[in-house]
Protein backbone atom coordinates (compact mmCIF):
# COMPACT_ATOMS: atom_id res chain seq x y z
CA UNK A 1 0.00 0.00 0.00
CA UNK A 2 2.70 2.44 0.83
CA UNK A 3 4.83 1.83 -2.36
CA UNK A 4 1.39 2.53 -4.15
CA UNK A 5 0.93 5.78 -1.55
CA UNK A 6 4.86 6.78 -2.82
CA UNK A 7 4.03 6.42 -6.43
CA UNK A 8 0.77 8.40 -5.92
CA UNK A 9 2.52 11.42 -4.57
CA UNK A 10 5.12 11.13 -6.96
CA UNK A 11 2.61 11.07 -9.82
CA UNK A 12 0.76 14.47 -8.37
CA UNK A 13 4.17 16.22 -8.13
CA UNK A 14 4.76 19.06 -10.62
CA UNK A 15 7.49 21.71 -11.15
CA UNK A 16 7.69 24.44 -9.30
CA UNK A 17 6.83 27.27 -11.64
CA UNK A 18 10.03 29.75 -10.28
CA UNK A 19 12.77 27.25 -9.28
CA UNK A 20 11.87 23.86 -11.05
CA UNK A 21 11.73 22.14 -7.54
CA UNK A 22 9.40 19.25 -7.35
CA UNK A 23 6.62 20.02 -5.49
CA UNK A 24 2.55 19.29 -4.72
CA UNK A 25 1.62 22.96 -4.09
CA UNK A 26 1.49 26.06 -6.16
CA UNK A 27 4.84 26.74 -5.31
CA UNK A 28 7.60 25.27 -3.73
CA UNK A 29 7.82 24.99 0.28
CA UNK A 30 11.10 27.01 0.32
CA UNK A 31 9.71 29.51 -2.57
CA UNK A 32 6.64 29.92 -0.29
CA UNK A 33 9.05 30.78 2.75
CA UNK A 34 11.09 33.19 0.44
CA UNK A 35 7.60 34.83 -0.96
CA UNK A 36 6.52 35.35 3.13
CA UNK A 37 9.77 37.42 3.84
CA UNK A 38 8.48 39.83 1.08
CA UNK A 39 5.51 40.78 3.55
CA UNK A 40 5.82 44.46 4.00
CA UNK A 41 2.53 46.00 4.83
CA UNK A 42 1.85 49.17 2.90
CA UNK A 43 -1.23 51.75 3.57
CA UNK A 44 -1.81 54.98 2.35
CA UNK A 45 -5.35 57.07 2.78
CA UNK A 46 -7.74 55.51 0.60
CA UNK A 47 -7.07 53.13 1.54
CA UNK A 48 -4.64 51.94 -0.09
CA UNK A 49 -3.60 47.91 1.10
CA UNK A 50 -1.26 46.49 -0.34
CA UNK A 51 0.60 43.15 0.88
CA UNK A 52 4.49 43.34 0.15
CA UNK A 53 6.75 45.36 -2.20
CA UNK A 54 6.69 45.20 -6.15
CA UNK A 55 10.44 43.12 -6.44
CA UNK A 56 12.25 40.54 -5.69
CA UNK A 57 10.74 36.58 -5.36
CA UNK A 58 7.31 38.43 -5.36
CA UNK A 59 7.73 40.31 -8.54
CA UNK A 60 9.07 37.30 -10.04
CA UNK A 61 5.18 35.33 -8.79
CA UNK A 62 3.06 37.81 -10.48
CA UNK A 63 5.34 37.62 -13.83
CA UNK A 64 5.35 33.91 -13.72
CA UNK A 65 1.90 33.70 -12.73
CA UNK A 66 0.72 36.65 -15.66
CA UNK A 67 2.79 35.91 -18.34
CA UNK A 68 3.94 32.26 -18.15
CA UNK A 69 0.42 30.38 -17.75
CA UNK A 70 0.55 29.60 -14.17
CA UNK A 71 -2.99 31.08 -12.45
CA UNK A 72 -2.85 29.01 -9.88
CA UNK A 73 -0.59 31.02 -7.70
CA UNK A 74 -3.01 33.17 -7.98
CA UNK A 75 -4.69 31.55 -5.16
CA UNK A 76 -1.99 31.23 -2.51
CA UNK A 77 -1.47 35.23 -3.58
CA UNK A 78 -5.00 35.90 -2.67
CA UNK A 79 -4.79 33.89 0.73
CA UNK A 80 -1.83 35.90 1.29
CA UNK A 81 -3.88 39.24 1.22
CA UNK A 82 -6.61 38.23 2.59
CA UNK A 83 -4.66 36.96 5.54
CA UNK A 84 -2.79 39.95 5.94
CA UNK A 85 -5.94 41.88 5.41
CA UNK A 86 -7.57 40.00 8.57
CA UNK A 87 -4.97 40.34 10.66
CA UNK A 88 -4.78 43.85 10.16
CA UNK A 89 -7.82 44.78 10.07
CA UNK A 90 -9.45 42.72 12.65
CA UNK A 91 -13.36 42.90 13.81
CA UNK A 92 -12.68 46.54 12.30
CA UNK A 93 -13.81 44.90 8.83
CA UNK A 94 -16.69 46.53 7.14
CA UNK A 95 -17.98 42.76 6.13
CA UNK A 96 -20.91 44.45 4.16
CA UNK A 97 -17.63 45.39 1.39
CA UNK A 98 -18.39 44.14 -2.30
CA UNK A 99 -15.14 43.26 -3.97
CA UNK A 100 -14.67 43.96 -7.36
CA UNK A 101 -11.35 42.89 -9.30
CA UNK A 102 -9.60 45.60 -11.99
CA UNK A 103 -11.07 43.59 -15.29
CA UNK A 104 -8.85 43.08 -18.20
CA UNK A 105 -10.28 43.56 -21.87
CA UNK A 106 -12.07 40.47 -23.71
CA UNK A 107 -9.50 40.92 -26.48
CA UNK A 108 -6.78 40.06 -23.58
CA UNK A 109 -8.77 38.00 -21.64
CA UNK A 110 -9.36 35.81 -24.60
CA UNK A 111 -5.23 35.96 -25.47
CA UNK A 112 -4.07 35.02 -21.76
CA UNK A 113 -7.34 33.00 -21.01
CA UNK A 114 -8.04 34.51 -17.18
CA UNK A 115 -7.97 37.43 -15.52
CA UNK A 116 -5.51 36.97 -12.70
CA UNK A 117 -6.86 39.97 -10.34
CA UNK A 118 -10.19 37.93 -10.73
CA UNK A 119 -8.60 34.53 -9.39
CA UNK A 120 -6.67 36.85 -6.83
CA UNK A 121 -10.10 37.98 -5.36
CA UNK A 122 -11.73 34.94 -6.07
CA UNK A 123 -9.23 33.43 -2.98
CA UNK A 124 -9.18 36.56 -1.17
CA UNK A 125 -13.08 36.35 -0.86
CA UNK A 126 -12.88 32.71 -0.05
CA UNK A 127 -11.15 33.67 3.16
CA UNK A 128 -11.76 36.51 4.09
CA UNK A 129 -15.75 36.33 3.44
CA UNK A 130 -16.40 38.98 1.78
CA UNK A 131 -18.71 39.08 -1.81
CA UNK A 132 -17.11 39.01 -4.63
CA UNK A 133 -18.65 41.07 -7.58
CA UNK A 134 -16.18 39.46 -10.29
CA UNK A 135 -18.24 41.38 -13.15
CA UNK A 136 -18.77 45.11 -10.73
CA UNK A 137 -16.91 46.60 -14.20
CA UNK A 138 -16.06 45.56 -17.07
CA UNK A 139 -12.78 47.21 -19.60
CA UNK A 140 -14.51 48.92 -22.47
CA UNK A 141 -11.56 50.34 -24.03
CA UNK A 142 -8.34 48.65 -25.40
CA UNK A 143 -5.06 49.86 -23.63
CA UNK A 144 -1.71 50.10 -24.39
CA UNK A 145 0.28 47.78 -21.70
CA UNK A 146 1.00 50.50 -18.63
CA UNK A 147 4.45 49.07 -17.96
CA UNK A 148 6.45 51.90 -20.16
CA UNK A 149 4.46 54.39 -20.06
CA UNK A 150 5.30 57.84 -18.12
CA UNK A 151 2.62 58.88 -15.76
CA UNK A 152 0.53 61.20 -17.86
CA UNK A 153 0.86 58.50 -20.39
CA UNK A 154 -0.57 56.14 -18.35
CA UNK A 155 -3.63 58.63 -17.01
CA UNK A 156 -4.54 59.44 -21.23
CA UNK A 157 -4.06 55.16 -21.82
CA UNK A 158 -7.27 54.67 -19.12
CA UNK A 159 -8.92 57.72 -19.40
CA UNK A 160 -12.61 56.04 -19.52
CA UNK A 161 -11.44 52.60 -19.73
CA UNK A 162 -14.17 51.44 -17.52
CA UNK A 163 -17.87 50.50 -17.39
CA UNK A 164 -20.35 49.55 -14.94
CA UNK A 165 -20.16 45.32 -15.60
CA UNK A 166 -23.43 42.54 -15.49
CA UNK A 167 -22.49 42.39 -11.53
CA UNK A 168 -23.80 46.07 -11.08
CA UNK A 169 -27.34 46.52 -13.31
CA UNK A 170 -28.18 47.20 -9.62
CA UNK A 171 -26.35 49.81 -7.74
CA UNK A 172 -24.92 48.48 -4.20
CA UNK A 173 -25.80 49.78 -1.52
CA UNK A 174 -22.60 48.93 -0.48
CA UNK A 175 -19.03 50.14 -0.90
CA UNK A 176 -16.63 48.24 -3.17
CA UNK A 177 -13.35 47.85 -1.89
CA UNK A 178 -11.43 47.03 -5.55
CA UNK A 179 -8.87 44.31 -5.90
CA UNK A 180 -5.60 44.05 -8.48
CA UNK A 181 -2.59 42.66 -8.67
CA UNK A 182 0.13 45.52 -8.55
CA UNK A 183 -0.60 49.25 -7.24
CA UNK A 184 1.76 51.41 -9.48
CA UNK A 185 1.17 55.41 -10.31
CA UNK A 186 -2.82 54.57 -9.33
CA UNK A 187 -4.02 55.45 -12.71
CA UNK A 188 -5.83 52.27 -13.33
CA UNK A 189 -7.33 52.76 -9.74
CA UNK A 190 -8.18 56.43 -10.60
CA UNK A 191 -9.95 55.52 -13.78
CA UNK A 192 -11.57 52.92 -12.02
CA UNK A 193 -12.63 54.69 -8.80
CA UNK A 194 -14.19 57.99 -11.46
CA UNK A 195 -16.26 55.13 -13.60
CA UNK A 196 -17.94 53.69 -9.98
CA UNK A 197 -18.38 57.20 -8.36
CA UNK A 198 -19.92 58.70 -11.32
CA UNK A 199 -22.42 56.09 -10.61
CA UNK A 200 -23.19 56.79 -7.55
CA UNK A 201 -21.23 53.71 -6.30
CA UNK A 202 -19.14 54.68 -3.22
CA UNK A 203 -15.34 53.32 -3.03
CA UNK A 204 -13.64 52.20 0.34
CA UNK A 205 -10.54 51.51 -0.80
CA UNK A 206 -8.16 49.40 -3.03
CA UNK A 207 -6.25 46.24 -1.68
CA UNK A 208 -3.56 44.84 -4.10
CA UNK A 209 -0.41 42.03 -4.03
CA UNK A 210 2.34 44.23 -4.36
CA UNK A 211 3.17 48.51 -4.72
CA UNK A 212 5.70 49.80 -6.26
CA UNK A 213 8.70 51.46 -3.99
CA UNK A 214 8.07 55.05 -5.44
CA UNK A 215 3.85 54.74 -4.94
CA UNK A 216 4.69 53.27 -1.48
CA UNK A 217 6.21 56.38 -0.52
CA UNK A 218 3.62 58.93 -1.98
CA UNK A 219 -0.50 59.01 -2.18
CA UNK A 220 -2.09 58.99 -5.29
CA UNK A 221 -5.55 59.29 -4.66
CA UNK A 222 -8.12 60.92 -2.80
CA UNK A 223 -11.53 59.87 -1.15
Amino acid sequence: MSNWKNLLDLFLQSNCPLCQRFTSQELCPNCIRQLQKCHNLKTQSLPIFAWGTYGGILKRAIATMKYENHPEIARLLGELLAQAWLSHHGCRCDRTLVVVPIPLHAHKLKQRGYNQAALIAQSFCEVTGLQLKKHGLERIKVTQAQFDLSASEREKNLNEAFGLGKDFCLRPKTPVLLLDDIYTTGATARSAIQTLRESGISVYGLVAVAITVKSANSEHLSP
